[in-house]
């Protein structure tokens, strides 16, 4: 895309997205995360009715007298917006295309955590970390992250989910709100989900095109497999051929629903014709 094209796109997307944002997800979003634990603040002495637990027990010993610790609400919070860019994630065969389906929902919780006063980062990456984009707050920051995953070199390699999620972690040891856009179309390490869902609120997302479940009868006709380069022919007039690829995507997406739950991680399987804001609302409703 031209450079016009991109501010264009990127512009459209923020104000589709606004819109969707402040009609219903930052008030739930506002209302699931606006308080992540406490921090320490200070220490004052004793007052009637403080609670007993908050009592600093060294400092009332060395003066004699009772001090408690004042906690204050941490309220900032940080996401990380994880973004497989393997080259089977810039395709779509309905109004969008994958790239642009993600772009628009990053917007939407990027705008979300802006409106929160919360930081939000971006990590790219396909069989490895591509670009990483410090969390930072602001309409400017969450606009550069848009158009990041837009314009984006979708390489033709195999995605290497685990990478991404062990560098991420290595890197942000803080608790933070992880959102994972990928097709997972290629094999990962479910041990890794484990260990991430532990340090961090980890939301799946599975952005699919209709056409990845199903084949429409062709005839015979060319696969080509766009991150390993491999060709296969196949007689798409078979009902038994269809019936079986379409079994083993069924399989394969229970497998990872099941990985995820058994994780303690959220996950979300959506078709870019559908309205994700629903699903957000319902996820930030139930946190």
């Amino acid at each position: 895309m031209q450079i016009k094209d991109i501010v264009k796109k990127v512009k459209q997307i923020e104000i589709r997205t606004r819109k969707k944002t402040e009609a219903a997800l930052m008030g739930q979003y506002h209302s699931a995360f606006k308080g992540q634990g406490m921090t320490f603040s200070e220490v004052r002495p004793y007052q009637f009715g403080d609670e007993i637990r908050r009592i600093d027990w060294n400092k009332t010993a060395r003066f004699r007298e009772p001090f408690v610790k004042v906690m204050e609400e941490e309220r900032e919070l940080t996401m990380m917006i994880l973004v497989d860019i393997s080259a089977s994630m810039d395709y779509g065969t309905k109004v969008q295309l994958k790239r642009e389906y993600v772009a628009e929902i990053a917007a939407s919780l990027g705008f979300s955590a802006a409106g929160n006063n919360d930081k939000v980062g971006l990590i790219l990456f396909a069989d490895k970390v591509y670009k990483v984009i410090p969390p930072q707050k602001g309409r400017k920051h969450i606009l550069s992250i848009i158009s990041n995953i837009l314009t984006a070199d979708y390489v033709p390699a195999e995605s290497k989910i685990d990478k991404a999620m062990e560098y991420m972690m290595g890197i942000f040891k803080r608790k933070s709100l992880v959102f994972l856009f990928s097709d997972f179309g290629d094999e990962y390490d479910s041990k890794m989900l484990r260990v991430a869902s532990k340090k961090h609120q980890l939301l799946g997302m599975r952005i699919y095109d209709e056409k990845d479940n199903e084949i429409p009868d062709v005839g015979y006709a060319r696969l080509l497999d766009v991150e390993t380069g491999k060709e296969i022919w196949a007689n798409t007039s078979s009902a038994r051929w269809r019936y079986t690829f379409a079994e083993a995507q069924k399989q394969k997406l229970r497998a990872l629903e099941e990985d995820f739950a058994s994780s303690s991680a959220s996950f979300m399987n959506i078709n870019t014709g559908s309205d994700y804001s629903k699903l957000l609302y319902n996820y930030f409703q139930k946190k």
